[in-house]
């Protein structure tokens, strides 16, 4: 971490627990916008495949969603959903391969990411962000997802009517919401006042805990073929959450484990690339 960031996070740390003092559910209100708050979003130029693409947008709840879409129109129909602090210009080597396949293909930046307009994203905007983009340019048949994508990616699922023929791959999915929320309390070394007021707030926002927004959980309610991508090293999203999973045996679900690639390599990994492409 560079020696301006350390400052930034030594602030908030001290911040939030000078407020916890006074008041655990303040604490937690602040806590919860900065979980929420994607600090960074990429600027750089789109690969050039992006040109080709008929770019499109659809306002979501007072936010506009921009994204692309290839060889319209095809019977079958691919969306690429990228995770949090990333944008679908970073899924670039995916496209012309599901082109090639004769799919049509979506990729969208979700809320506060890439080209799309708001500050704030969380699960349930980004599953409401899908079902706006399935209901607009659908149906869709064919899913991949990395990291929060994965997570919001299943959750939108499961409220869709959909059969074996559905297809959704999940590279380094988020699988536990409570696992990120431990990291970010733990990153920041909040008090557990503010833990337990945080936990309330999401269940007051939402009318659910924390732990309802699981992949594990959701996956109950899926019939979709999954094929499911993660690597032993995974720094952000534990491996350890993905082998519950794995452990429930769906009969749907297929498991692959990689070695060395970590969080953000393995979606760029080109036996990945290819593994992917022959399930969709």
């Amino acid at each position: 971490m560079k020696f301006a960031q350390q400052l930034v996070v030594n602030y908030l740390r001290a911040r939030l627990n000078m407020i916890s003092l006074v008041s655990p559910r303040r604490a937690a209100v602040k806590a919860f916008e900065l979980f929420c708050t994607p600090l960074r979003r990429s600027r750089k130029q789109p690969p050039a495949i992006f040109d080709q693409g008929e770019a499109l947008s659809f306002t979501l709840e007072g936010i506009t969603i921009r994204g692309h879409r290839w060889n319209h129109p095809q019977p079958r129909k691919a969306l690429i959903v990228h995770g949090f602090e990333s944008s679908s210009k970073n899924f670039d080597r995916y496209i012309t391969p599901l082109i090639r396949k004769g799919y049509e293909v979506l990729a969208f930046d979700a809320p506060a990411h890439g080209n799309s307009g708001g500050k704030q994203i969380n699960l349930p905007l980004y599953v409401r962000t899908l079902q706006e983009i399935n209901q607009r340019y659908g149906p869709i048949q064919s899913f991949m997802a990395h990291s929060f994508g994965g997570l919001a990616l299943v959750h939108f699922i499961e409220t869709i009517p959909h059969t074996a023929d559905t297809r959704v791959a999940l590279i380094a999915p988020a699988t536990e919401t409570t696992s990120a929320i431990d990291s970010f309390f733990r990153f920041l070394d909040l008090r557990p006042t503010v833990r337990t007021a945080f936990d309330q707030l999401i269940f007051d926002l939402s009318g659910v805990w924390p732990a309802h927004f699981s992949i594990r959980r959701a996956m109950q309610q899926v019939q979709a073929q999954v094929l499911w991508l993660h690597d032993e090293q995974d720094e952000l999203t534990p491996l350890a959450d993905a082998l519950k999973v794995r452990d429930d045996q769906h009969p749907q679900v297929s498991f692959v484990i990689t070695q060395g690639l970590g969080h953000r390599a393995i979606y760029r990994d080109n036996k990945v690339v290819k593994q992917v492409i022959e399930f969709l």
